[in-house]
Protein backbone atom coordinates (compact mmCIF):
# COMPACT_ATOMS: atom_id res chain seq x y z
CA UNK A 1 0.00 0.00 0.00
CA UNK A 2 3.30 2.55 -0.16
CA UNK A 3 2.96 3.11 -3.72
CA UNK A 4 0.16 5.40 -3.01
CA UNK A 5 -2.75 3.33 -2.81
CA UNK A 6 -4.77 3.01 0.39
CA UNK A 7 -7.88 0.92 1.16
CA UNK A 8 -11.39 2.55 2.84
CA UNK A 9 -14.58 1.55 3.32
CA UNK A 10 -17.55 3.02 2.47
CA UNK A 11 -21.46 2.27 1.88
CA UNK A 12 -23.53 1.50 -0.67
CA UNK A 13 -26.03 4.53 -1.99
CA UNK A 14 -29.53 4.74 -0.58
CA UNK A 15 -28.75 4.24 2.97
CA UNK A 16 -27.77 0.54 2.76
CA UNK A 17 -26.10 -0.78 6.19
CA UNK A 18 -23.75 -3.27 3.63
CA UNK A 19 -20.40 -2.56 3.00
CA UNK A 20 -17.65 -1.95 0.45
CA UNK A 21 -14.47 -2.59 0.75
CA UNK A 22 -12.53 -0.24 -1.85
CA UNK A 23 -8.42 0.79 -3.40
CA UNK A 24 -8.44 4.13 -3.82
CA UNK A 25 -5.47 5.67 -5.93
CA UNK A 26 -4.42 8.89 -4.32
CA UNK A 27 -2.66 9.79 -7.36
CA UNK A 28 -5.84 10.08 -9.13
CA UNK A 29 -9.34 11.50 -7.95
CA UNK A 30 -11.00 7.97 -9.20
CA UNK A 31 -11.81 4.94 -6.62
CA UNK A 32 -12.13 1.33 -7.64
CA UNK A 33 -15.29 -0.50 -5.25
CA UNK A 34 -15.71 -3.64 -4.94
CA UNK A 35 -18.57 -5.61 -2.80
CA UNK A 36 -18.02 -6.85 0.07
CA UNK A 37 -16.09 -9.52 1.37
CA UNK A 38 -13.48 -9.42 -1.58
CA UNK A 39 -9.85 -10.85 -1.52
CA UNK A 40 -7.30 -8.65 -2.30
CA UNK A 41 -4.87 -10.84 -4.44
CA UNK A 42 -1.72 -8.85 -6.18
CA UNK A 43 -1.15 -5.47 -7.20
CA UNK A 44 -0.08 -4.17 -10.92
CA UNK A 45 2.01 -0.89 -10.19
CA UNK A 46 2.67 -0.29 -13.41
CA UNK A 47 -1.18 0.07 -14.53
CA UNK A 48 -1.23 1.96 -10.92
CA UNK A 49 -4.56 -0.49 -9.91
CA UNK A 50 -4.93 -2.90 -7.36
CA UNK A 51 -6.39 -6.59 -9.13
CA UNK A 52 -9.61 -8.25 -6.88
CA UNK A 53 -10.73 -11.70 -6.89
CA UNK A 54 -14.56 -11.51 -5.82
CA UNK A 55 -16.48 -14.83 -4.76
CA UNK A 56 -19.67 -16.24 -6.89
CA UNK A 57 -22.68 -14.42 -5.49
CA UNK A 58 -24.43 -16.45 -3.07
CA UNK A 59 -28.38 -16.66 -3.14
CA UNK A 60 -29.55 -15.20 -0.02
CA UNK A 61 -31.81 -17.19 2.46
CA UNK A 62 -34.29 -14.09 2.15
CA UNK A 63 -34.38 -13.78 -1.30
CA UNK A 64 -35.12 -17.54 -1.06
CA UNK A 65 -37.49 -17.15 1.60
CA UNK A 66 -39.52 -14.93 -0.84
CA UNK A 67 -39.57 -16.87 -3.84
CA UNK A 68 -41.30 -19.74 -2.06
CA UNK A 69 -43.81 -17.44 -0.39
CA UNK A 70 -44.19 -16.84 -4.02
CA UNK A 71 -44.85 -20.43 -5.42
CA UNK A 72 -47.30 -20.29 -2.37
CA UNK A 73 -49.52 -17.57 -3.64
CA UNK A 74 -49.14 -19.00 -7.13
CA UNK A 75 -50.29 -22.64 -5.82
CA UNK A 76 -53.33 -21.02 -4.29
CA UNK A 77 -54.30 -19.11 -6.77
CA UNK A 78 -56.65 -21.53 -8.63
CA UNK A 79 -58.14 -22.36 -5.68
CA UNK A 80 -58.92 -18.40 -4.87
CA UNK A 81 -60.48 -18.01 -8.80
CA UNK A 82 -62.20 -21.69 -7.98
CA UNK A 83 -63.66 -20.27 -4.38
CA UNK A 84 -64.56 -16.84 -5.10
CA UNK A 85 -68.04 -15.89 -4.45
CA UNK A 86 -68.62 -19.62 -2.78
CA UNK A 87 -69.62 -19.72 1.00
CA UNK A 88 -68.11 -21.70 3.57
CA UNK A 89 -69.40 -21.97 7.21
CA UNK A 90 -66.83 -22.48 9.73
CA UNK A 91 -67.74 -24.07 13.32
CA UNK A 92 -65.48 -22.46 15.63
CA UNK A 93 -65.57 -24.25 19.32
CA UNK A 94 -64.04 -26.38 21.88
CA UNK A 95 -60.56 -26.02 23.04
CA UNK A 96 -60.00 -23.49 20.59
CA UNK A 97 -61.72 -21.08 21.63
CA UNK A 98 -59.85 -21.57 25.23
CA UNK A 99 -56.48 -20.84 23.21
CA UNK A 100 -56.19 -17.13 22.30
CA UNK A 101 -53.39 -17.23 19.65
CA UNK A 102 -55.18 -20.27 17.94
CA UNK A 103 -58.22 -18.45 17.82
CA UNK A 104 -56.08 -15.56 16.59
CA UNK A 105 -54.91 -17.06 13.61
CA UNK A 106 -58.44 -18.61 12.56
CA UNK A 107 -59.94 -14.76 12.94
CA UNK A 108 -56.59 -13.81 10.71
CA UNK A 109 -57.65 -16.54 8.17
CA UNK A 110 -61.02 -15.38 8.11
CA UNK A 111 -60.30 -12.27 7.33
CA UNK A 112 -58.16 -13.38 4.47
CA UNK A 113 -60.72 -15.32 3.19
CA UNK A 114 -63.30 -12.95 2.75
CA UNK A 115 -60.40 -10.57 1.30
CA UNK A 116 -59.92 -12.67 -1.58
CA UNK A 117 -63.64 -12.94 -2.41
CA UNK A 118 -64.77 -16.22 -0.32
CA UNK A 119 -68.22 -15.36 1.93
CA UNK A 120 -67.24 -16.88 4.73
CA UNK A 121 -70.06 -17.66 7.71
CA UNK A 122 -68.66 -17.97 11.21
CA UNK A 123 -71.42 -20.73 13.72
CA UNK A 124 -69.82 -20.89 17.06
CA UNK A 125 -69.92 -22.94 20.73
CA UNK A 126 -69.07 -21.46 24.18
CA UNK A 127 -69.07 -24.50 26.22
CA UNK A 128 -66.23 -23.90 28.33
CA UNK A 129 -66.69 -20.20 28.95
CA UNK A 130 -70.27 -21.23 29.57
CA UNK A 131 -69.12 -23.70 32.58
CA UNK A 132 -67.05 -20.89 33.91
CA UNK A 133 -69.91 -18.71 34.05
CA UNK A 134 -72.34 -21.25 35.50
CA UNK A 135 -69.09 -22.04 38.22
CA UNK A 136 -69.13 -18.76 39.51
CA UNK A 137 -72.86 -18.31 39.79
CA UNK A 138 -72.43 -21.85 41.79
CA UNK A 139 -74.85 -23.88 39.64
CA UNK A 140 -73.72 -27.01 38.47
CA UNK A 141 -73.67 -28.51 34.74
CA UNK A 142 -75.77 -31.11 33.76
CA UNK A 143 -75.64 -32.79 30.60
CA UNK A 144 -78.20 -34.91 29.22
CA UNK A 145 -77.36 -37.36 26.09
CA UNK A 146 -74.70 -34.77 25.35
CA UNK A 147 -77.04 -31.94 25.63
CA UNK A 148 -76.53 -29.34 28.69
CA UNK A 149 -80.13 -29.34 30.52
CA UNK A 150 -80.74 -25.56 30.29
CA UNK A 151 -83.51 -24.53 32.73
CA UNK A 152 -84.13 -20.85 33.44
CA UNK A 153 -81.12 -19.80 34.92
CA UNK A 154 -78.93 -21.54 33.02
CA UNK A 155 -80.24 -20.25 29.82
CA UNK A 156 -79.88 -16.65 30.58
CA UNK A 157 -76.14 -17.50 31.33
CA UNK A 158 -75.85 -19.06 28.13
CA UNK A 159 -77.52 -16.30 26.45
CA UNK A 160 -75.23 -13.81 28.12
CA UNK A 161 -71.96 -15.22 27.71
CA UNK A 162 -72.74 -17.06 24.29
CA UNK A 163 -74.95 -14.74 22.51
CA UNK A 164 -73.77 -11.46 24.21
CA UNK A 165 -69.92 -11.21 25.25
CA UNK A 166 -68.41 -14.01 22.95
CA UNK A 167 -70.39 -12.96 19.87
CA UNK A 168 -69.85 -9.42 20.46
CA UNK A 169 -65.94 -10.16 21.08
CA UNK A 170 -65.76 -12.37 17.62
CA UNK A 171 -67.24 -9.68 15.67
CA UNK A 172 -64.85 -7.43 17.39
CA UNK A 173 -61.60 -9.07 17.20
CA UNK A 174 -62.53 -9.69 13.44
CA UNK A 175 -63.28 -5.94 12.11
CA UNK A 176 -59.80 -5.51 14.47
CA UNK A 177 -58.14 -7.42 12.35
CA UNK A 178 -59.19 -5.44 9.37
CA UNK A 179 -62.16 -7.47 8.14
CA UNK A 180 -66.02 -6.49 8.30
CA UNK A 181 -68.24 -8.60 10.70
CA UNK A 182 -71.68 -8.00 11.89
CA UNK A 183 -72.91 -10.53 15.35
CA UNK A 184 -76.32 -11.85 14.96
CA UNK A 185 -77.46 -12.11 18.51
CA UNK A 186 -80.68 -10.72 20.89
CA UNK A 187 -79.01 -8.09 22.08
CA UNK A 188 -80.27 -4.40 21.58
CA UNK A 189 -82.27 -4.70 18.53
CA UNK A 190 -82.78 -8.69 17.56
CA UNK A 191 -81.09 -9.63 14.31
CA UNK A 192 -81.31 -13.17 14.89
CA UNK A 193 -81.14 -15.31 12.31
CA UNK A 194 -81.58 -19.20 13.66
CA UNK A 195 -85.35 -20.41 14.20
CA UNK A 196 -86.45 -23.84 15.68
CA UNK A 197 -88.53 -25.79 18.39
CA UNK A 198 -87.72 -27.86 21.19
CA UNK A 199 -85.42 -30.38 20.93
CA UNK A 200 -87.09 -34.01 21.58
CA UNK A 201 -85.13 -36.94 22.76
CA UNK A 202 -86.35 -40.53 24.04
CA UNK A 203 -84.51 -42.46 26.69
CA UNK A 204 -83.96 -46.22 26.32
CA UNK A 205 -87.56 -47.04 27.29
CA UNK A 206 -88.52 -44.65 25.10
CA UNK A 207 -89.44 -41.92 27.18
CA UNK A 208 -89.17 -38.78 26.39
CA UNK A 209 -86.10 -36.82 27.86
CA UNK A 210 -86.46 -33.64 29.60
CA UNK A 211 -84.02 -31.07 28.34
CA UNK A 212 -85.23 -27.93 29.58
CA UNK A 213 -84.35 -24.91 26.74
CA UNK A 214 -82.73 -27.14 24.39
CA UNK A 215 -83.90 -26.69 20.70
CA UNK A 216 -83.07 -27.73 16.95
CA UNK A 217 -82.72 -25.17 14.40
CA UNK A 218 -85.72 -25.28 11.28
CA UNK A 219 -85.30 -22.37 9.41
CA UNK A 220 -82.43 -20.19 8.96
CA UNK A 221 -82.72 -16.63 7.54
CA UNK A 222 -80.80 -17.00 4.48
CA UNK A 223 -81.94 -14.11 2.84
CA UNK A 224 -80.16 -11.83 5.91
CA UNK A 225 -77.31 -13.97 5.29
CA UNK A 226 -76.85 -13.15 1.62
CA UNK A 227 -77.09 -9.89 1.88
CA UNK A 228 -74.53 -10.02 4.63
CA UNK A 229 -71.92 -11.89 2.92
CA UNK A 230 -72.73 -9.97 -0.85
CA UNK A 231 -72.05 -6.83 1.59
CA UNK A 232 -68.72 -8.08 2.22
CA UNK A 233 -69.16 -8.35 6.25
CA UNK A 234 -68.63 -12.08 7.64
CA UNK A 235 -72.19 -12.97 9.66
CA UNK A 236 -71.18 -14.36 13.42
CA UNK A 237 -73.91 -16.05 14.77
CA UNK A 238 -74.10 -18.00 17.85
CA UNK A 239 -75.63 -21.30 18.48
CA UNK A 240 -78.96 -20.35 19.65
CA UNK A 241 -82.52 -20.08 17.75
CA UNK A 242 -85.74 -18.89 19.04
CA UNK A 243 -89.01 -20.26 18.04
CA UNK A 244 -91.14 -18.73 16.07
CA UNK A 245 -93.70 -16.17 17.20
CA UNK A 246 -94.90 -12.90 15.71
CA UNK A 247 -95.32 -11.30 18.74
CA UNK A 248 -93.45 -8.13 19.60
CA UNK A 249 -91.22 -10.00 22.33
CA UNK A 250 -90.29 -12.70 20.18
CA UNK A 251 -90.10 -16.44 20.74
CA UNK A 252 -88.86 -18.57 23.40
CA UNK A 253 -85.25 -18.98 23.19
CA UNK A 254 -83.23 -22.07 23.10
CA UNK A 255 -79.39 -23.35 23.49
CA UNK A 256 -78.44 -25.21 20.51
CA UNK A 257 -75.85 -27.78 19.90
CA UNK A 258 -72.90 -25.93 18.13
CA UNK A 259 -72.42 -28.76 15.36
CA UNK A 260 -76.10 -28.95 14.22
CA UNK A 261 -76.53 -25.31 13.94
CA UNK A 262 -73.20 -25.22 11.60
CA UNK A 263 -74.56 -27.67 9.83
CA UNK A 264 -77.88 -26.52 9.32
CA UNK A 265 -76.91 -22.84 8.10
CA UNK A 266 -74.26 -24.80 5.79
CA UNK A 267 -77.66 -26.73 4.21
CA UNK A 268 -79.90 -23.54 3.97
CA UNK A 269 -77.42 -21.36 2.29
CA UNK A 270 -75.85 -23.97 0.16
CA UNK A 271 -72.66 -23.38 1.00
CA UNK A 272 -69.69 -25.01 -0.44
CA UNK A 273 -67.95 -26.18 2.38
CA UNK A 274 -68.49 -26.71 6.15
CA UNK A 275 -65.45 -26.55 8.23
CA UNK A 276 -65.24 -28.27 11.59
CA UNK A 277 -62.56 -27.26 13.85
CA UNK A 278 -61.21 -30.28 15.97
CA UNK A 279 -58.65 -31.16 18.15
CA UNK A 280 -57.04 -33.63 15.66
CA UNK A 281 -56.13 -33.38 12.57
CA UNK A 282 -58.98 -35.16 10.90
CA UNK A 283 -59.75 -38.32 10.33
CA UNK A 284 -57.27 -41.24 11.14
CA UNK A 285 -57.19 -44.52 10.88
CA UNK A 286 -55.14 -45.18 13.63
CA UNK A 287 -55.89 -42.52 16.82
CA UNK A 288 -52.67 -42.12 18.11
CA UNK A 289 -50.41 -42.20 14.62
CA UNK A 290 -51.00 -38.07 13.21
CA UNK A 291 -49.76 -39.76 10.10
CA UNK A 292 -52.30 -42.49 9.46
CA UNK A 293 -54.73 -39.08 8.67
CA UNK A 294 -57.05 -39.79 5.72
CA UNK A 295 -56.76 -36.22 3.33
CA UNK A 296 -59.56 -37.27 1.43
CA UNK A 297 -62.88 -39.79 1.55
CA UNK A 298 -65.90 -40.44 -0.05
CA UNK A 299 -69.20 -40.83 1.69
CA UNK A 300 -69.02 -44.32 0.42
CA UNK A 301 -65.38 -44.77 1.95
CA UNK A 302 -66.28 -43.70 4.82
CA UNK A 303 -69.20 -45.42 5.80
CA UNK A 304 -66.85 -48.20 5.05
CA UNK A 305 -63.99 -47.62 7.13
CA UNK A 306 -66.83 -47.28 9.97
CA UNK A 307 -68.67 -50.34 9.29
CA UNK A 308 -64.48 -52.21 9.21
CA UNK A 309 -64.24 -50.34 12.47
CA UNK A 310 -60.92 -48.55 10.94
CA UNK A 311 -62.20 -44.78 12.00
CA UNK A 312 -62.20 -44.51 16.01
CA UNK A 313 -64.83 -44.78 17.68
CA UNK A 314 -64.74 -40.87 18.95
CA UNK A 315 -64.57 -39.67 15.49
CA UNK A 316 -67.30 -41.36 13.97
CA UNK A 317 -70.80 -39.17 15.36
CA UNK A 318 -68.63 -36.24 13.68
CA UNK A 319 -67.61 -38.14 10.44
CA UNK A 320 -71.78 -39.36 10.66
CA UNK A 321 -72.88 -35.76 10.90
CA UNK A 322 -70.62 -34.77 7.96
CA UNK A 323 -72.15 -37.46 5.81
CA UNK A 324 -75.75 -35.96 7.06
CA UNK A 325 -74.33 -32.76 5.79
CA UNK A 326 -73.37 -34.27 2.45
CA UNK A 327 -76.29 -35.66 1.81
CA UNK A 328 -78.00 -32.46 2.26
CA UNK A 329 -76.21 -30.61 -0.97
CA UNK A 330 -73.33 -28.85 1.30
CA UNK A 331 -70.58 -30.29 -1.11
CA UNK A 332 -67.88 -30.57 0.70
CA UNK A 333 -66.86 -30.83 4.65
CA UNK A 334 -63.94 -30.55 6.44
CA UNK A 335 -62.32 -31.62 9.64
CA UNK A 336 -59.09 -30.32 10.66
CA UNK A 337 -57.04 -29.36 13.95
CA UNK A 338 -57.87 -25.91 14.67
CA UNK A 339 -54.60 -25.71 17.59
CA UNK A 340 -53.16 -25.93 14.04
CA UNK A 341 -51.34 -22.22 12.91
CA UNK A 342 -53.67 -20.98 9.79
CA UNK A 343 -55.31 -24.29 9.62
CA UNK A 344 -58.07 -22.97 7.34
CA UNK A 345 -55.62 -21.86 5.15
CA UNK A 346 -53.84 -24.33 4.84
CA UNK A 347 -56.89 -26.45 4.02
CA UNK A 348 -59.01 -24.71 1.41
CA UNK A 349 -55.97 -22.98 -0.44
CA UNK A 350 -53.48 -25.76 -0.66
CA UNK A 351 -53.01 -28.83 -3.13
CA UNK A 352 -52.67 -31.60 0.29
CA UNK A 353 -54.75 -29.63 3.02
CA UNK A 354 -53.82 -30.39 6.28
CA UNK A 355 -57.26 -32.31 7.45
CA UNK A 356 -59.75 -34.57 6.10
CA UNK A 357 -62.06 -33.63 3.34
CA UNK A 358 -65.35 -35.44 2.95
CA UNK A 359 -67.24 -35.33 -0.66
CA UNK A 360 -70.16 -36.67 -1.82
CA UNK A 361 -70.21 -39.45 -4.20
CA UNK A 362 -70.11 -38.41 -7.60
CA UNK A 363 -73.78 -39.22 -9.46
CA UNK A 364 -73.80 -41.07 -12.54
CA UNK A 365 -75.30 -39.14 -15.45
Amino acid sequence: MSIGLRPFWTTFAGGSDSLKCGIQDIRRPISYLHPFPATFTHFQPTMGVAVIETPPPLRKPVLQDAIEKADVLIEAMGWIRQFRDKITVIKLGGSVMEDPEALRHLLLDIVFMETVGMRPIVVHGGGAAISRAMSEANIEPCFIQGRRYTDNNTLKIVERVLAGEINESLAARIEAYGGRAMPLNFNGINNNVLFGERLQLMDNAGQPVDLGAVGHVTRVDRLALDNLTYAGQVPVIPSMCETEDNTAGGGERLNVNADTAATAVAQAVGAEKLVFLSDVNGVRTDKEDAKSLIHSLTATAARQLIADGRIESGMIPKVEACLETLSKGVHKVHIIDGRLRHSLLLEIYTNQGVGTELVADETKP
